[in-house]
Order: structure tokens, then C-alpha cells, then sequence
């Protein structure tokens, strides 16, 4: 079977899981090249193998000028567009040389920013093959002083990562309440959460920042493990630093609002404290229960459900009220726990964004 060369470039995108509108795809010499640093799609890879091998050209002729012919991919959750951009070869010896300059000053700008990279805690544990690929997927952005990096209100739809200058955090009042440098970090709770920017950040001096999408954030932790492992480390001590003040509380019972605090972090929350006691769910029909033994789940209970099901579910209630009580009984103290803490989180958090 023969295939025709071709590039051709994404110009829609409507929740693919993989690919980002321009991102290129290329046929090229029998061989299929997807963008650098992304798994495979098989489906994806199918459609462009049929399109390869038709017959029909890639552009059509339509009232004096050139068309280029329109497709699609749309044989899992999501949909892309992509159209033929071009055969990126050249007739002449001159044309041959500058596309070839272009390719070396690209390389040396991913090199460049790998570089970079490797000087952010992150991604220090990551081999050059590997930040070379994930130089691919980041975006780097340039601030000016007094410039909002980020929004209050926002959608929490992007990893920030400071790798030179400073950045406020600061209240609607303009009141400073933090202030990071290179190699911090913000936005993941957002990304992970799925909740919107809660505070606004503000360029301090000149930044560079490097601004990953949502898309690309959920590849890389699928990728690198040992990402997965920092960026929820990270989270879980954002969580536990925010909520260190209302643990005190936890002493004498707690009440309050879903809209307030989340159940995951409340569950959080009281895992870091190692609580032992019940956390009860009400939300409009919903009751669900939470027991906690030194802060380990030993029980979840919602609608008649039981486990960490049920756990998943607990966690995904966005409204509503809630009550913790200090203490269980001698048979609710014999209860094993039903699986790893941070295990059930992970996942219950990973559910969240999945359904979101």
C-alpha cells in the first residue's frame, strides 16, 4: 500500500483527550509522527492511515483557487478538525537550507527551555529525554511588573510555574498575602480540584512563567510518576497549610456548609490531624457517613452503598451540609480500614476531574 506524504495541522478541538488545537500530524515516508511527547491514538492513527492512502487529493481546485481538504477524528469522547497544511519538502538547494535553519533554531529553543526546566524542583528528577519531550507541551510566558499572572474567579484551567521573577498573592483589597519565586508552583489545586482561581496573582517584577494546559497536566501526570507524586504532595500540604486553622476546631465537632469547604478537604483535613469520629453528609436527599480512626477511613456509607464507593461518592458532593463528632464507639474502633488514605483520594480526586 502506498501513502502520500502530508502535514496537516488541528484547527478544532472539542474534548479530545490527547491533542491541542496546532498540533501537527505527520505522514511522511510510510511512517505516522503525532505530536512529540503525546501517546498514541489509535483511532487518530487509523483515520490518518485511510486519508494517506486514498486516491483523492489533499487540496482541491474551486473557482480559480486552491482549497485544502477539511477532516476529522471523532471515534472516542472527543472530536478534533485538522486540515492539510503541506508536504513540508523543497525543489530547491536554498529552500532546503533555511527550512533546515528553522528546524536547529527550534531544536535549540527546546533544548533551551529543557535546560530551564532542570533547574525547577519538579522536574529535576526527570531524565533530558524526558524534558525534552515535556519542553514541548509548556508554554513560556513573559510578565510585565503589576501584570495578573492569574485571576480570582478565573477557570482553573492551568499549571503555573515560576522560573524567574516574583509573584504576589493578594486578597480583592490589593492586601499582599504571599509572595513566591522561582520554582514555585500554583494553580494545580485548581487543576485538580476542578473549583475556579481562588486568589489573584500579580507580576511583583518582571516573570517568565511557564503555563501548561489542562489537557497537557493530565498527560504528564499519566506519563511521569514521579510528577504524579510531587504535584500531589504539593497539594495535599497547600490543603493541610490552608485548613490548619480550622483544625482546631475538630476538638469540639465542627458544622458547616459543602460551599464553604470541600469534602475533600474536610476528609483531608482530618486525615492530617489523625481524628478519630464520624463525618456526616447531608445533602438534599443524600446521607452519607464518614468513620474515621486516627484519621484512617474505616467506613463510608452513602444511600445504602458501603466502601470506598461510597468514599468515591462522599467526595464528589459539591452542597450541602456537614457535622464532625469526635469519637467512636468500641465496635467502630474494631473496624480495618478499607484501603490507603492517599490511594482513595488520588483516585477520588482523579474521578472528579474525569467527570468534570
Amino acid at each position: 500500500m502506498r501513502f502520500r506524504n502530508g502535514v496537516f495541522i488541528i484547527t478544532e478541538e472539542d474534548h479530545c483527550p490527547l491533542y491541542n488545537v496546532r498540533e501537527e500530524l505527520t505522514v511522511k515516508d510510510g511512517s505516522l509522527i503525532l505530536p512529540t511527547g503525546k501517546a498514541t491514538c489509535l483511532t487518530l492513527a487509523r483515520d490518518l492511515v485511510a486519508i494517506a492512502s486514498e486516491e483523492n487529493s489533499y487540496e482541491t481546485l474551486s473557482q480559480g483557487t486552491t482549497q485544502k481538504a477539511k477532516f476529522e477524528c471523532g471515534g472516542c469522547i472527543g472530536l478534533i478538525r485538522f486540515e492539510y497544511k503541506k508536504d513540508k519538502g523543497f525543489a530547491t538547494l536554498q529552500m532546503k537550507l533555511l527550512a533546515a535553519a528553522e528546524r536547529r533554531q527550534k531544536v535549540q529553543g527546546v533544548q533551551q527551555f529543557a535546560d530551564l526546566l532542570q533547574t525547577i524542583e519538579a522536574f529535576s528528577s526527570l531524565t533530558r529525554d524526558d524534558l525534552l519531550d515535556l519542553a514541548t507541551l509548556l508554554e513560556l510566558n513573559d510578565y510585565p511588573w503589576q501584570f495578573p499572572i492569574a485571576q480570582k474567579g478565573d477557570p482553573g484551567d492551568r499549571l503555573f510555574i515560576i522560573v524567574s521573577g516574583r509573584a504576589e498573592v493578594i486578597d480583592e483589597n490589593g492586601v499582599v498575602l504571599a509572595e513566591m519565586g522561582k520554582g514555585e508552583v500554583f494553580g494545580e489545586m485548581s487543576l485538580l480540584s476542578g473549583e475556579r482561581v481562588t486568589a489573584t496573582i500579580m507580576a511583583a517584577e518582571p516573570c517568565q512563567v511557564v503555563v501548561m494546559n489542562q489537557k497537557n497536566f493530565r498527560h504528564i501526570l499519566n506519563r511521569f510518576p514521579a510528577l504524579q507524586v510531587f504535584f500531589y504532595k504539593l497539594l495535599i500540604s497547600r490543603i493541610t497549610r490552608i485548613n490548619k486553622q480550622r483544625a482546631e476546631e475538630l476538638a469540639s465537632g465542627m458544622v458547616g456548609q459543602l460551599a464553604d469547604i470541600s469534602a475533600v478537604e474536610l476528609c483531608q483535613m482530618i486525615n492530617s490531624n489523625q481524628k478519630t469520629g464520624r463525618l456526616n453528609i447531608e445533602s438534599d436527599e443524600k446521607r452519607g457517613v464518614v468513620l474515621f480512626n486516627e484519621g484512617e477511613v474505616v467506613q463510608a456509607e452513602l444511600d445504602g452503598q458501603h466502601g470506598r464507593e461510597a468514599f468515591y461518592r462522599i467526595l464528589a458532593i459539591e452542597s450541602g451540609r456537614f457535622k464532625f463528632v469526635q469519637g467512636l464507639n468500641e465496635l467502630e474502633k474494631g473496624y480495618e480500614v478499607i484501603a490507603g488514605f492517599m490511594g482513595m483520594l488520588m483516585e477520588g480526586m482523579k474521578r472528579l476531574d474525569d467527570r468534570s
